[in-house]
């Protein structure tokens, strides 16, 4: 199944919500989202900077990630996220292979 990174920051309501209550809600929320599209939780992380918490997801396609990212934003508790699709290194070197045919065809605007 394809990887996922899903990264998100928490609104300031969310946040008071959470000290009253502290929880880890990367790991309940992550793992249960991830399973109700038929994946799972890789893993989750709080972090610092432009987002408060990272995913990563193992879920069967765009579709599945797609429906987890947008049940956490309809929910408001976030107030900007990021998926980010993951590859191997198998796969990334795969496309660079395949980046040949399309150099040479593509002309960039001049």
């Amino acid at each position: 199944m394809p990887l996922y990174m899903y990264q998100a920051a928490y609104t300031a309501e969310s946040l008071a919500a959470q000290l009253k209550k502290p929880e880890n809600r990367v790991e309940a929320v992550g793992r249960s989202v991830c399973e109700a599209v038929g994946g799972k939780l890789v893993g989750g992380w709080y972090c610092f900077g432009d987002y408060d918490l990272a995913l990563v997801a193992d879920v069967p396609n765009n579709e599945s990630m797609a429906a987890i990212a947008l049940a956490i934003a309809a929910g408001g508790a976030v107030k900007s996220a990021k998926t980010t699709v993951l590859m191997t290194g198998a796969e990334a070197v795969a496309g660079m292979k395949q980046a040949d045919a399309v150099v040479k065809v593509y002309k960039p605007a001049r």
